[in-house]
């Protein structure tokens, strides 16, 4: 019943350790240190985000033939999965905050930095994938929160200790995974 939501927190979860949005959430955390604005621009950001990402995805399995859509949701399985073995950086350059206090520089950076990123593309497919597009964009929203309220909260440290590239290539293999479940069914 819940499937949606479990496998699209976990997917985000695990695409989104390492990623650019993870270093712009450590970023903002360093400059401003105002944590509960921050997680909260991050989830405002994302919700709105995800929910547009979420219902191109529904969209396209109105418009596509079930056996097209199962092959083109498959195989973007399988590329974010190759995508996930790619690192992410952040250049100071890439993101500009606007004026206007630390929640709308967060909402406005959060929404910025992830249009065309691996999690926004994830939550298309994922919303093609599945029939509950509330379930989706809960599940997404939920996993970017996992991944970047506690990098907020704890900054360096945390990023310090975990295996990046460890969680990167569990996260290849889950998408991996998604992609060739979809293709078999």
């Amino acid at each position: 019943m819940f499937d949606a939501l479990w496998v699209s927190t976990t997917a985000v979860t695990l695409a989104e350790m390492g990623d650019k949005t993870q270093l712009l959430a450590l970023m903002l955390a360093a400059r401003w240190r105002k944590p509960w604005s921050i997680v909260a621009g991050i989830a405002v950001a994302t919700v709105v985000n995800h929910a547009l990402a979420g219902a191109l995805g529904a969209w396209l399995t109105q418009w596509l033939v079930p056996d097209a859509l199962r092959w083109i949701v498959g195989g973007s399985f399988l590329v974010v999965a190759a995508w996930m073995l790619i690192p992410d950086k952040l250049d100071d350059d890439e993101i500009k905050l606007p004026p206007g206090g630390v929640f709308i520089a967060t909402v406005v950076a959060f929404f910025l930095a992830e249009m065309g990123d691996k999690t926004q593309v994830a939550t298309v497919v994922l919303a093609a994938r599945f029939d509950s597009l509330w379930q989706v964009v809960a599940g997404t929203t939920a996993g970017m929160l996992l991944a970047n309220a506690p990098v907020v909260f704890m900054g360096d440290k945390l990023t310090r200790q975990l295996p990046l590239v460890w969680i990167n290539r569990g996260a290849a293999v889950v998408f991996a995974l998604l992609g060739v479940v979809t293709l078999m069914w």
